[in-house]
This record gives C-alpha cells, structure tokens and sequence, in this order.
C-alpha cells in the first residue's frame, strides 16, 4: 500500500467524525450513526483503493452502505477493510467521552473476516508483549503483566465492559488488586490506549463483539502491544459461521498474527467525543477542528493529527494553538 494512502484514511474517519458529531448528546444515536455511515461512505468512494469492506455495518440486506462484501474506493491496491463508523452510539447519543470513528486497512485477505458474535479478548501494550495467555487465569495474566511494566498488580488499571458477564472477572481483578475502569461501551478506544504509554490504561479483557476486536488488533499491531483473542458463539448459526471461516477449533485462542495478518496494514480513529488522547469534533463559525490518530506497521509511524476543517471560506475565523 502507497504511504500516502495513510492519510488519505485519515480524511475517512475524519468526514465520520465531523457528520456524526453534530449530534452529540441529543439522544438520537440511530441518527449519529447513519450520519457517520454517510461521512466515511463519501469520502471513502473517493480513495485510490479497490476495497473489499469486511467487517462493517452489516450484511448487504442490513444496510445501504459500507455493508459486509461492498466493494469501496476509486480504484488502485486491492485491500480488505474494517469500518466502525460510530465506536460508540451510546456514548455520542449521551455526550459521554469515547466515542470515535474507526476503520482498518490491510491487503486483499489479511484481515479476518470476523462474524457479528461475541469475542473474548486480552490486549496489553508493546512492554507486556508474550506475556498473556487467554488459556490461563485472570491473576496470573495480571501478574505477568505487572512484571513486564516493572510495577505491582495494585499499579494495574484494567478496563472491562460493565456487562454482568464480566463480574467473575471483575473480582478475580479486585481479589488481586488490580484497579478497574468500568465502561458503558465503546472497547476498542480502551484497547488503543492499552497500547500507549500514559494513557493510563494497561489492560483491556473481557468479551465484546468480535468486529471490533479484528480493529483493535490492527492499532495494537502498529503499537507493537499485544493481543489474544477467542470467539464464543452462542448459538449453532454462530457456530456455523465459525466453522465457514474455516475456524474447526471454536475454542481456538487466536493472536494478532491470526487477526491480522502480514507485515502492512493501516488503523485511523477519529475522535468524536473525548478519548483519553484525543478531544472530541469541536464546531466553530464556518468550520470543526478534529484530533486524529493513524498508524503504519509498515513504516513504523503513529501519527496523532490536529486538523483544521474551513467549510466556510469566507467566514471570519483565525486558528487557535
């Protein structure tokens, strides 16, 4: 993939970003949505790509746009693409912080072409990296964690979406010590931030949907942190869609490599509310200002970028550092 393509993405989550944000907090997450849907759509038509979406907002009779199997760009390098347009309806809807628009680039078969289900995951930052094992028990990751951040269990902030299928988890991380952040929604944002240092957050675990976590993956990938990951269908169609994937072994623990796979692949994110990292989409008089991150595994980069948007030429506004 062209480097310059990497930017290019950027623009992607940005358009997402700036549509949906306009709704921020009035309660209407269908409508933040289909706006979000509607900015990374336009602007993604446009890209140097021959695109393939696989992961994205459903199957073709689900949705008008950025469905499972479009075929996406404007021509060029053929590539599989994840898109969350809205990481986060809820969090938009109610104004709360860590909503964001995503989405995940890697040549033609490289992505996993993960089902709408449910996925266990544990994702850590680039110094805990080969100390996690999703077959083992939820101390002793912590503690293996621990020691590759040289600090004590007690140092440990562990997210966990607040879910009452993550209350066994929840204890055995307050048995051990560990500090939590419970979060309404939104796990790929926590699990970015499990990657960078002074994010505050070390640990990721629990379930979430299995979409979002091929899109973890690819940050995570770029960060250099790590992740295992295992789908837990609960149903025989789910079942069934695992066995398609060509996934014999349902309780198979997966790692990046698996997720995603090969030596280039992209992740841009948008902040549309306030992340950790990020401010959310602000609006002024004839234009927004929005902070994005996008990342290389290729090159190496992580790029964090603060844009100015003028949709107004004419309006009198000056920027402000």
């Amino acid at each position: 993939m062209d480097r310059v393509l990497t930017l290019e993405f950027v623009r992607v989550t940005e358009a997402a970003a700036v549509k949906a944000g306009r709704l921020m907090g009035k309660g209407d997450k269908m409508g933040a949505d289909q706006l979000a849907v509607d900015g990374m759509h336009s602007i993604l038509s446009t890209v140097p790509i021959d695109g393939t979406v696989v992961i994205g907002e459903g199957e073709m009779d689900e949705a008008p746009m950025l469905y499972i199997g479009e075929k996406v760009g404007a021509d060029g390098t053929e590539v599989d693409i994840a898109v969350d347009p809205l990481e986060g309806t809820n969090l938009t809807a109610k104004g709360q912080d860590g909503s964001i628009a995503v989405m995940a680039i890697a040549r033609k078969g490289n992505l996993l072409h993960a089902p709408d289900m449910y996925m266990e995951k544990l994702c850590v930052g680039p110094r805990a990296k080969g100390r996690i094992d999703l077959t083992k028990p939820v101390q002793e990751n912590l503690r293996r964690i621990a020691e590759g951040l040289e600090r004590g269990i007690d140092d440990l902030t562990v997210v966990i979406l607040d879910r009452p299928r993550h209350q066994e988890i929840i204890d055995e991380c307050r048995s051990a010590g560990a500090r939590i952040k419970l979060i309404t929604d939104g796990d790929v944002s926590p699990a970015v931030d499990a990657g960078i240092e002074g994010s505050g957050v070390h640990v990721l675990m629990g379930i979430g949907g299995a979409p979002e976590g091929v899109l973890a993956a690819a940050a995570l990938k770029c960060l250099g942190g790590d992740m295992q990951a295992r789908l837990i269908p609960y149903t025989d169609e789910e079942r069934k869609r695992c066995w398609e994937m060509g996934i014999d072994d349902i309780n198979r623990v997966m790692t990046l490599d698996d997720l995603v796979k090969g030596d280039d692949c992209i992740f841009s994110a948008t902040a549309i509310t306030d992340t950790p990292m990020m401010r959310g989409v602000q609006y002024f008089g004839g234009g927004a200002r929005t902070m994005s991150v996008v990342m290389r595994y290729k090159s190496g980069t992580i790029r964090f970028i603060d844009t100015f948007h003028r949709f107004d030429k004419k309006a009198k506004w000056s920027i402000h550092l």
